[in-house]
């Protein structure tokens, strides 16, 4: 890591991380948002930039599991973690989350989709078998302009169901 001369502050310096299950090593300074480094750094454009102040969920990935806002995220956060977006969600084919929200018409546009896929992936890594409180909290992150949450919302209870059946 280097010193800006000027500044006193530090500038680029190695992060080492796992995306979507490849190890990676990426030169940035540390206040880089993992969103920049997953969009720009690693082409990885399924992470959406929308809101950028952490309110809409659309840049939504998760970090060990659980599910942030790469947007706020900054890279020196994510040294050694393992991260997931919506393009490793479904690296093996569709996830079942994302085919419920195909059959269920739980999205129009599909900008909010990826992030929404992530909230509720990591709601079902957790709680199997949520309640309706638990659904709406995960799903409190994430804005949708376009389908009024219905078919968001019947998408999570197929999800569920279909996670149920397979076990």
């Amino acid at each position: 890591m280097s010193e800006h001369p000027s500044s006193g502050i530090q500038s680029n310096d190695e992060l080492r991380i796992t995306v979507n299950g490849t190890d990676r090593t990426i030169t940035a300074a540390p206040s880089t948002r993992l969103l920049t480094i997953l969009r720009d750094d690693l082409a990885l454009t399924g992470t959406k930039i929308s809101c950028e102040i952490g309110r809409c969920g659309a840049c939504m990935v998760l970090v060990d599991g659980k599910a942030v806002n790469s947007c706020l995220t900054m890279a020196y956060q994510c040294s050694g973690k393992q991260i997931t977006t919506i393009e490793g969600v479904s690296a093996g084919g569709l996830d079942p989350i994302q085919q419920a929200f195909l059959e269920e018409g739980g999205f129009q546009c599909g900008y909010c989709t990826p992030g929404m896929v992530i909230a509720v992936k990591a709601l079902l890594d957790e709680h199997p078998d949520p309640s309706e409180d638990e659904i709406a909290e995960a799903l409190s992150g994430n804005i949708c302009r376009c389908t009024g949450y219905g078919g968001i919302w019947r998408s999570v209870k197929r999800a569920i169901e279909e996670r149920r059946l397979a076990t």
